[in-house]
């Protein structure tokens, strides 16, 4: 069982049914969730297609084929992690920080489920107090992973 490492407002019996999806599945079926976690976090900011982000895409699936190393696939991760630190906007920094975790999958599987605790947190930004949302945002996440992991 994971833990949080953010401080997040959050259903706990949700967050750990997640953790159980995530404890039966491959690196590369997280991966896949967390790209698509990722793509869901910008979109629901609506946050512009960006170059940087683009290709620390491209790279995490071209490690997912063993197409490229996971020196590459860390240091894109750390250029999303430096979006996030000079963002200047907490939303878009979360948001940003889902994104970086999310590519860094591939380097630890523990990044899917930080990248879906920052998800998280940009619901708590956007939506404060808002535990339906909270919920909404974790049902997402636990179908999102049950999709990908059915479907690979």
């Amino acid at each position: 069982m994971t833990i949080s490492k953010i401080r997040i407002t959050d259903d706990v019996e949700l967050r750990e049914e997640l953790d159980r999806e995530y404890e039966s599945s491959s690196r590369i079926q997280l991966c896949k969730y967390a790209l698509s976690l990722a793509t869901h976090v910008l979109e629901s900011i609506r946050y512009s297609d960006d170059e940087t982000i683009k290709e620390a895409f491209r790279i995490s699936e071209q490690w997912q084929k063993g197409d490229v190393s996971m020196r590459e696939v860390r240091q894109a991760a750390f250029q999303i992690h430096q979006m996030a630190k000079v963002s200047g906007d907490t939303i878009t920094a979360s948001a940003l920080r889902t994104v970086g975790h999310a590519v860094a999958t591939a380097h630890m599987k523990e990044h899917a489920m930080v990248a879906s605790d920052y998800a998280v947190r940009v619901i708590n930004l956007l939506y404060p107090g808002n535990m339906e949302s909270v919920k909404k945002e974790r049902l997402w996440q636990i179908n999102r992973l049950r999709e990908i992991k059915y479907l690979n």
